[in-house]
């Protein structure tokens, strides 16, 4: 998970091109880490597009080439006093999450440098994922500042990476490289730069000739196999969000110590 400025100016771009839809991650100067104004804004263009029968295929990206999305911005975790305010934040995550796995078209993302936190969860959310060699994909969590996540994203995430790599990444902070999540399935395609937007074109237009109901029937049909009967967790994350670990982890992170937090379990 990444800090992103109070004052970073990130943005949602949606950019229309004949049966395709483009979301662009503009937040470059915290490598496109997600503001909460970010994470509506991202909630909203995805229900824009399921609303959308024209849209075939939409794809995910960031700005700047050096990250997909680097986490998501936590300054407000420092004014947390209890773990109900933990629940209320994975409830609005899921809420945005939510509305990307409802897309009924086929979704993209194209991954170039670090897909971390959000942005693993994001890319995760998608039906397909093509990245550049240098790409990077984590959730170090434990290692930063100690919060958890909640049981649509586990499974989205564990369901996409498979449940091994989600628990390297989560319970060893590892960040695993394209090629090794090229070898599992995560990944359809490792892409040079200069390669990628024609790539992305082939791509696009393969999946927007696809017969519609049959790609919308296919993914509702998944995503209710992966998110019905999930399992209540919210006591679990009130404890986590509600910790002295998590408070102490929080203002480590937000100080730029660099160093993993004393976590003491309490």
């Amino acid at each position: 998970m990444s800090d992103a400025p109070a004052s970073s100016p990130g943005r949602i771009v949606v950019e229309r091109d004949g049966p395709a839809v483009h979301v662009r991650f503009d937040n470059p100067s915290a490598f496109n880490a997600l503001t909460g104004e970010m994470w509506l804004a991202l909630r909203d263009a995805a229900r824009d597009i399921a609303d959308d029968a024209s849209v075939r295929v939409a794809t995910f990206r960031g700005t700047g080439g050096k990250a997909f999305i680097s986490g998501t911005d936590i300054a407000k975790f420092a004014d947390y006093t209890d773990g109900r305010q933990g629940i209320d934040y994975e409830r609005e995550i899921d809420e945005c999450m939510a509305a990307v796995d409802a897309i009924p078209c086929t979704t993209i993302a194209v991954v170039e440098g670090w897909a971390v936190g959000g942005g693993l969860n994001i890319a995760s959310s998608c039906d397909l994922r093509i990245a550049t060699p240098d790409a990077k994909f984590g959730s170090p969590i434990g290692r930063t500042i100690g919060n958890c996540l909640s049981a649509a994203s586990v499974a989205r995430i564990g369901g996409a990476v498979g449940i091994q790599f989600a628990k390297r990444m989560v319970l060893l902070g590892e960040f695993l490289t394209a090629d090794q999540l090229l070898a599992s399935g995560f990944l359809l395609n490792i892409v040079e730069r200069g390669e990628l937007d024609a790539e992305v074109a082939s791509l696009c237009a393969r999946a927007a000739a696809n017969a519609p109901l049959t790609t919308r029937t296919t993914k509702a049909t998944i995503r209710r196999m992966t998110y019905d009967a999930l399992p209540d967790i919210e006591p679990l994350i009130a404890q986590v969000y509600g910790s002295a670990d998590f408070r102490r982890g929080v203002a480590d992170f937000l100080a730029k110590t660099k160093r993993v937090p004393d976590w003491t379990g309490e």
